[in-house]
This record gives structure tokens, C-alpha cells and sequence, in this order.
């Protein structure tokens, strides 16, 4: 019983969009509304398309590449497609 126990402290945790849908490695994704970038005037506009996310701890869960640039975005703004 115990390595099972193991088993279940490595594991990565869940992460779900703001539907409540299980994301995963190489997922796409559309922003639910407008997100400012921080330190910067540039602005993700909603319904921006998102591929090929890496899901990654912390705060922020997403890390992802766009036109504009890499972003690290948290998992409650966005939805699966």
C-alpha cells in the first residue's frame, strides 16, 4: 500500500479549463475573455486560439507560445476546443 501512496504524491495534479474539462499536454485552447499582460501595453484578445499548451505547477498552469509572444496564463480563463 504504500508505493501506492508514492504513486499518487508524483502524479500531476488536475488541471481543468473554465468548463471543468481536463487539460493536458499539447491540448488547444481559446481565451474566455481579454487578459492585459502585465508590464506591457499588448492585450490577449478573447477568443485567441492557443496550441500545443505545456501544463506546468504553480500559479499559473498554462505555459503557451503566440504570435505576440510566450505567456504563462492560469487555467480559469481558458477553454478547451
Amino acid at each position: 500500500m504504500e508505493k501506492a501512496a508514492h504513486a499518487d504524491d508524483n502524479a500531476e495534479p488536475e488541471v481543468r479549463d473554465a468548463n471543468g474539462n481536463v487539460l493536458a499536454n499539447g491540448d488547444s485552447v481559446v481565451l474566455i475573455k481579454d487578459l492585459k499582460v502585465k508590464g506591457s501595453s499588448t492585450t490577449l484578445k478573447m477568443g485567441t486560439k492557443v496550441k500545443s499548451i505545456r501544463l506546468v505547477t504553480g500559479d499559473h498552469e498554462v505555459d503557451c507560445k503566440m504570435d505576440t509572444g510566450s505567456f504563462m496564463l492560469k487555467a480559469c480563463y481558458l477553454r478547451k476546443v
